[in-house]
Parts: C-alpha cells; sequence; structure tokens
C-alpha cells in the first residue's frame, strides 16, 4: 500500500458556481479543486452537461455533509416543446415520435395536478443510473430499449411561468431527491396528448444554497489558481441546516472528535433522530441521539482550515 498523502490544501467549505451550459458536472468540480488546491472536493447533485445553475460543491471537510444537501429540496426551472418526443427526452436526441395536437392553457394547468405531491416516475433511458452495473446511457447508446422501473418522487411544487408560443411552456418545479425533469416533461407531454421534451433547464436552489448566491464559472477560468479565493467560501455548516443543532462545551467537543459518546440527558431528541453538534459556533460532529447520549457518526476537524 502507498503512503503517499494527497496533494493539496486543507480547505473547507462550500462554494456555489452558476454551470454553464456544456460542461459535465464532475469537470466543473475538478477546476474548482484545482483552483483552490483543495486535497478534496465533491458535489451535491448532478446536472447534465446542457443544464445550466447552482452547482454547490464541497470543499474539504464540507464533503461529508453532501448527503444532508442531496435529501434536500431542489427548484428547477425549464422550458418544454410541445409536439414531439425524443429518445433522450431533450434537445440532444432524435426525434422518435410527433404530434400537431396541442393542448389549451387550461388543460395544462389541470394536467399539472397529476405531477405533484407523491408519484412514481420513470428515470429517462438516457440517465447516470446502473443497470447491471453498467450506466443507462451507456446502454442506450448501443441502441438497447431499457425496462427501467418507476421510483417514488416528492414533487413539493409544479407550476406554470408562461407559454412562450403555440409549441413550447416554461415551468417551475420544486422536488426532493432523484428526480428526473426531462422524465416530467416526457410524461407531461404523454398525459397531454401532444408528446414533450425538454428544451432547457436550469437549477436555481438547492437546500439552503440559491442562485442568486452563486459565482459565475467564468470568474475561475480567468483567476485560476489563486488564494485570494478563499473569501468566496461558505461555512461548511450551512450544509447540516435541515438538521437540529446542539451546542457543547470545550471538554465535550472532545470528546465527540475522539469518537466517544457524549451524554446530554436534557435532549429533546427523540431516539434515533440525527443533529449535529457545535462548540463556537463550530461543527463538531453529526451525531445520532439514543437514550439522552449522543454518538458521533461524522466528525468534523477544522483545526487546519
Amino acid at each position: 500500500m502507498s503512503n503517499r498523502k494527497k496533494k493539496g490544501r486543507n480547505i473547507n467549505g462550500w462554494l456555489l458556481v452558476d454551470k454553464p451550459e456544456g460542461l459535465s458536472s464532475t469537470a466543473v468540480v475538478n477546476k474548482i479543486k484545482w483552483c483552490f488546491d483543495a486535497k478534496k472536493a465533491g458535489h451535491a447533485g448532478t446536472l447534465d452537461p446542457a443544464a445550466t445553475g447552482l452547482l454547490a460543491i464541497a470543499l474539504g471537510e464540507a464533503t461529508k455533509t453532501i448527503p444532508f444537501i442531496t435529501e434536500s429540496l431542489k427548484t428547477y426551472t425549464f422550458t418544454i416543446n410541445l409536439g414531439s418526443q425524443t429518445n433522450t427526452d431533450d434537445m440532444e436526441g432524435q426525434v422518435i415520435e410527433t404530434s400537431t395536437f396541442r393542448p389549451s392553457k387550461q388543460n395544462i394547468t389541470k394536467a399539472l395536478k397529476k405531477f405533484r405531491g407523491h408519484i412514481m416516475q420513470v428515470p429517462p433511458q438516457f440517465s447516470a443510473i446502473k443497470i447491471n452495473g453498467e450506466r443507462a446511457y451507456l446502454k442506450a447508446r448501443k441502441g438497447e430499449l431499457l425496462e427501467l422501473k418507476s421510483r417514488p418522487l416528492w414533487i413539493n411544487s409544479l407550476k406554470m411561468i408562461e407559454t412562450l408560443n403555440n409549441d413550447s411552456i416554461s415551468l417551475q418545479m420544486e422536488c426532493g431527491k432523484g428526480g428526473y425533469v426531462r422524465s416530467i416533461a416526457r410524461d407531461l407531454g404523454i398525459e397531454l396528448g401532444c408528446l414533450a421534451h425538454v428544451q432547457s433547464l436550469r437549477r436555481i436552489s438547492s437546500g439552503p444554497f440559491n442562485i442568486n448566491e452563486a459565482n459565475p464559472y467564468d470568474l475561475f477560468k480567468c483567476i485560476g489558481k489563486n488564494l485570494s479565493l478563499d473569501r468566496l467560501l461558505l461555512p461548511l455548516e450551512l450544509g447540516l441546516k435541515s438538521l437540529t443543532e446542539l451546542n457543547t462545551n470545550a471538554e465535550g467537543a472532545i470528546q465527540l472528535r475522539q469518537g466517544q459518546p457524549l451524554k446530554m440527558p436534557n435532549c429533546k431528541l427523540t431516539d434515533d433522530s440525527i443533529a449535529w453538534v457545535s462548540s463556537k459556533n463550530k461543527a463538531i460532529a453529526t451525531v445520532n441521539h439514543k437514550g439522552g447520549t449522543l454518538y458521533p457518526s461524522r466528525v468534523f476537524s477544522q483545526n487546519d482550515y
């Protein structure tokens, strides 16, 4: 085994980037990791190369909070073209069926009601889910017709913003983990009897993060590797906002950082609840609560930052 340590700085925090069209989420993360000379980096939810908008990137210890952002609600604005269905359910694919029928605005509004709340959704043929160990889009590129299983999805809201013309409409959706906007467009088109696919897609929020706080990607292309970029980082604690925060003193912080359980008899959390513990406004650990005792699950080390 190699004893070589990962190169880079121990830098921790969240960076919000407005991803441009044409780049993969992985490519953006790799660029940011290089710019900050960070040891570790990851993102909280993939955007397709054709999509734009908010990409929340975690550096260092903030990567431990990614699962909590991934589980949070996300908001998208998107435009769909009416009258045709493609094999990718967006503009990138080939048209496989067309229709001359166009629904009324009233029919569209009525149909949207069926796509709110708990629904079952079949992912697009060209998606990153794995089928027998291989990505679905790789199989689809070979011409395979996949029988993908439907998956549960929570759609908090779905509304029409405007009708752009007779052939396209603009929508906004807030949904939970695992939602495919392309599938919404496909299924809505089928429900309306006119067929449809996504023309453009933009993510505008993800958990506590908003597109208004995002930095343009071109900024990092221009500046490159530069310590002045550190000022753009947001605290890793923002990734824990969906959890209850508990506070402890210096002694309790040491216990948790050493992986030891911490007794908190006055804790009002129910058993098996997940929370996070802070000390002096810094995250110490995420914990599981049971019988008045906090058991650390992820411990944060921010001393080197």
